[in-house]
């Protein structure tokens, strides 16, 4: 009968360390995350005036008296590439 128990008992605390270091682990992650995503080295950087003001690049580009153009369009008809052609996939539904 002892045998049993003593059995039954190691079964549990076999079972149980598993638990335990997943739980662990799980804990340490979310710890870390914490850390990285709230720690000192992540604060808000800060601008001075003049950063501030321009929100956009064509915005300050503006202000400092640079012309700012559009990029050149794709021409409507493009060149065929190079190489052979794609092959459709047999249509393998039945009609």
């Amino acid at each position: 009968m002892e045998d049993d128990s003593n059995e039954k008992d190691r079964k549990k605390r076999v079972l149980n360390r598993p638990v335990a270091v997943a739980l662990a682990v799980a804990i340490l992650g979310v710890l870390a995350m914490l850390i990285v995503d709230h720690g000192a080295w992540n604060r808000p950087q800060v601008q001075t005036a003049e950063v501030a003001t321009y929100k956009t690049t064509g915005e300050a580009a503006r202000a400092v008296g640079a012309r700012v153009s559009p990029t050149e369009p794709k021409p409507a008809i493009e060149p065929e590439p190079p190489g052979p052609k794609p092959i459709h996939p047999a249509n393998t539904a039945p009609p």
